[in-house]
């Protein structure tokens, strides 16, 4: 059979969640004996990571905006070649769409509650999504998600039956692991790092809850044995950080703060190593792939008590409510006062990281292929 991989954003150059997932996968499946001719569709873009193989073939399509390209492009392309299975890697598929149909649905965030606080693209991409994942998912095939806290989600937000859910979990790039000293030592000077610092990926999104760390780190500077220790925010404005720093009356906490723009995913490992600790409280997340991440480079990880995050950390970290600054403050405590607990949460966070990995979640996914024909 022919199958297409809708991965619209798989050349973007700033690379996220889901454009992560994406790669990684397709990239695995292409060292794969494959049963089926793969075509994967993405749009024109800066980042060529990925070319086609005798199997895997990949296709650009011109640029638009994000549903002028699904639904118009796409589904013109989807005609062009034949497809006769779609799968839609991004939270949303065409409309009405007559081909075999699975959509990986990675949460369904926006479904639960409706939010401006983000982004006008963030704000655009929640309601597009929110008008068409309920029209696609009854004629889907199959849907993948990626925890069994967001598998029970979708079914009971979606009336879906569990058995046309499939859990399929993320993993993590080899390049994520412990690295020498002398490797790290570049990375150190070119970004300027503190030698003791707590590591946090910033974003406008409200649920990654940046307000929460910085809360939580103005705390932990109101004491002066901890006043060695820094904050290191990544893929946030200035601007940004001041204006919660302002909204929480902490701005005294500022001149231990480094804030770093994007960091490219290539050199994101060596940051992970080099923290001391790696503080991600979010408010809600169906992986939380950072927390593996973090673990697998042997950085004892702080993370939330909600949604899939205490199972994929598989108690190989210490979570807190995340709506608790305080408690986030007391967990970074345990960790710089107890050298015991700071070593064995280093080594199950290793074991931890080492049970996921790319190849097992590509055959998963050749493996539903498979079972849409039979």
């Amino acid at each position: 059979m022919r199958i297409g991989i809708e991965a619209q954003r798989l050349f973007r150059k700033r690379k996220h969640g889901m454009e992560v997932v994406a790669l990684e996968t397709i990239r695995e499946i292409q060292k794969l004996s494959l049963n089926h001719e793969i075509i994967v569709f993405v749009k024109e873009d800066e980042d060529i990571c990925i070319s086609s193989t005798e199997s895997c073939k990949l296709v650009k399509l011109p640029s638009a905006s994000y549903p002028m390209w699904e639904q118009f492009s796409l589904r013109k392309a989807i005609k062009a070649f034949d497809i006769d299975l779609l799968h839609c890697t991004a939270n949303t598929a065409p409309l009405f769409l007559r081909n075999k149909l699975v959509l990986t649905l990675h949460d369904i965030i926006y479904l639960e509650s409706v939010s401006f606080s983000g982004s006008n693209y963030q704000n655009f991409g929640n309601l597009y999504r929110r008008f068409v994942v309920p029209k696609v998912v009854d004629n889907c095939s199959y849907i993948l998600t990626v925890s069994q806290f967001e598998k029970e989600q979708i079914s009971e937000a979606l009336s879906i039956s569990s058995e046309k859910i499939k859990v399929v979990y993320n993993a993590i790039n080899s390049s994520f692991k412990k690295y020498g000293e002398q490797t790290l030592q570049t990375t150190k000077v070119k970004y300027d790092l503190p030698e003791k610092f707590i590591l946090h990926f910033g974003n406008t999104a409200p649920k990654k809850n940046t307000i929460g760390a910085l809360k939580a780190f103005a705390e932990i500077t109101r004491h002066s044995k901890y006043k060695g220790i820094s904050l290191v925010i990544t893929d946030c404005s200035e601007q940004h950080i001041d204006d919660m720093l302002r909204a929480i009356n902490a701005m005294e906490v500022k001149p231990f703060i480094k804030i770093l723009d994007y960091v490219p995913f290539s050199e994101i490992p060596y940051i992970y190593n080099l923290a001391t600790i790696f503080l991600y409280p979010s408010l809600r997340e169906s992986f939380g792939m950072p927390i593996l991440e973090g673990m697998a480079c042997g950085t004892p990880v702080i993370t939330s008590s909600t949604s899939s995050m205490p199972e994929i950390a598989g108690g190989a970290a210490l979570l807190s409510d995340p709506l608790d600054h305080f408690q986030i403050a007391d967990c970074i405590f345990s960790y710089l006062d107890d050298y015991e607990l700071y070593i064995e949460k280093k080594k199950k966070g290793l074991e931890r990281a080492s049970k996921f990995n790319w190849t097992n979640t590509a055959r998963e996914v050749l493996n539903i292929y498979d079972e849409v024909f039979i």
